[in-house]
C-alpha cells in the first residue's frame, strides 16, 4: 500500500462515503437492545445481536482491502464479532470506521484501481478494482444487512430510524 500526505480525489470521495453512510448505520445499531441479541425471526435467520455485529465488522474491511490484494476464507479462520453490549457493539463500530477512513485516505488513486479478489479457495466471487470492492462489501453488503436489522428494530417494536429518509417513526432531520 502506498501512502500519502495528501489523499487523491478518489480516496477523499471514497472516505467521505464511507463517513456518510456509517452515520446513517449508527443510528440504526444505536437501536439494538442488548437484551434482544439472541433473538431472530426466524430459525434460519441470523440472531438480533450477530448480525449487528457482522454490520460493525464490515466497517473495517477497508482496511484489509487497502493492505492486501484479496481475501481467500480457505485460508483465513473467521471469527466473528459477537458483542456483549451495545456500548461495545458502537465502539467497535467507530473504531473500525475511524480505522478504515484513515486506511483509505492513506491509500494513492493509483492503487484504489488495483483488482482486489474475493474467493473461497477456487471459488471467485468476484475482482474489483479496491474501490469497488469497497463499495461491494461496505455499500452493498453492508446496506442489505442494515436492511435486515431495521426490519428487526420494526418486528420488536423498536423505533426505525429515518435511513434515506423518513421511516413511519422519524422525520429526516
Amino acid at each position: 500500500m502506498e501512502t500519502n500526505s495528501t489523499p487523491g480525489r478518489l480516496a477523499s470521495v471514497l472516505a467521505a462515503d464511507l463517513i456518510a453512510d456509517a452515520a446513517v448505520t449508527r443510528r440504526v445499531l444505536e437501536r439494538v437492545p442488548a437484551e434482544k441479541f439472541d433473538w431472530k425471526p426466524h430459525e434460519k435467520s441470523t440472531a438480533f445481536g450477530r448480525l449487528a455485529g457482522h454490520i460493525a465488522e464490515l466497517q473495517g474491511f477497508p482496511v484489509m482491502i487497502m493492505k492486501e490484494d484479496g481475501l481467500d476464507f480457505a485460508e483465513r479462520e473467521y471469527k466473528p464479532f459477537e458483542p456483549s453490549s451495545n456500548e461495545e457493539l458502537l465502539k467497535f463500530f467507530d473504531e473500525a470506521v475511524a480505522a478504515s477512513k484513515a486506511a483509505i485516505l492513506a491509500t494513492s488513486d493509483e492503487d484504489l484501481q488495483k483488482d482486489w479478489t474475493l474467493r473461497s479457495g477456487e471459488t471467485v466471487f468476484f475482482t474489483l478494482p479496491k474501490i469497488g470492492a469497497v463499495k461491494a462489501m461496505v455499500s452493498g453488503h453492508g446496506i442489505h444487512h442494515r436492511g435486515q436489522l431495521s426490519v428487526y428494530l420494526r418486528l420488536n417494536d423498536i423505533p426505525v430510524p429515518s435511513i434515506y429518509g423518513p421511516s413511519a417513526d422519524e422525520s429526516v432531520g
